[in-house]
């Protein structure tokens, strides 16, 4: 295993890995099926709005994420069968703002940023992502969005769009590169694909696994093995510091 001073740039997702989508997801979701009687568990709405978010985006791959939203949400609704405003729909799509950061995100950031360039590649719009960067109070040095690409993760054009975007901005070549995600749906397994090296936050860790927001991993075996695993960022933090301090 590469120490992890061999990379110069970490390539983040956002939501899920620094944004905690979950609890803003749910911070949304639970009071709206409670309020039409739905007797759902917190899984149950999770992994329900996982499976439809990624419909939505192979469906619509150019809209931008507050329509992504807003057609989860109706989609959701027929799922059922329960009527939701048009104004109910809107406020959903403009929810990412709202959506927390998780504790360790902040300080863990500032930490890494003393020692490599850091770049988002998000499912996202600009417009949502800088609502949620003033919670992580970090300067990337590049910031890549679905919104830039016209697809959504995992779909391989994204990777391949920020490879280019790096090497062109920031002199990054692809072995300098790990890509430090939560989802293996939506980052490990295509990040792999194109040749990166990966670091797993995996923050369902924490709850006892499973999928969550994210749908499972089509692919299996090595396709959907990251070379690194942490189960938070303090502890990739952690991990830097005793590495150099070696």
């Amino acid at each position: 295993m590469r120490p992890l001073s061999d990379f110069t740039t970490l390539t983040f997702d956002c939501y899920g890995t620094l944004i905690d989508w979950e609890a803003g997801i749910l911070a949304e979701l639970r009071p709206w099926a409670d309020a039409r009687g739905l007797a759902l568990s917190n899984d149950a709405l999770l992994e329900t709005f996982g499976t439809t978010e990624a419909a939505v985006e192979a469906d619509h791959p150019t809209h931008r994420y507050p329509q992504i939203l807003e057609e989860v949400m109706r989609r959701l609704s027929a799922h059922w069968q329960v009527s939701t405003s048009d104004d109910a729909v809107r406020d959903f799509g403009q929810s990412v703002g709202r959506w927390p950061a998780f504790p360790d995100s902040p300080a863990a950031l500032a930490y890494l940023k003393q020692h490599y360039k850091l770049v988002i590649l998000s499912n996202v719009d600009h417009a949502s992502f800088a609502e949620s960067n003033a919670r992580l109070g970090v300067a990337f040095d590049r910031i890549i969005t679905a919104q830039d690409v016209g697809s959504y993760k995992p779909d391989l054009r994204n990777f391949r769009h920020m490879l280019d975007d790096v090497q062109r901005t920031l002199g990054t070549a692809p072995h300098q590169i790990l890509h430090t995600a939560q989802s293996i749906f939506h980052d490990v397994v295509p990040a792999k694909a194109v040749g990166l090296a990966t670091l797993w936050i995996n923050r369902r860790k924490a709850v006892g696994g499973g999928w969550g927001a994210t749908p499972a991993p089509a692919a299996s075996g090595d396709a959907t093995r990251p070379d690194y695993e942490v189960g938070s960022m303090a502890e990739f933090a952690d991990r830097h510091r005793a590495e150099c301090a070696r």
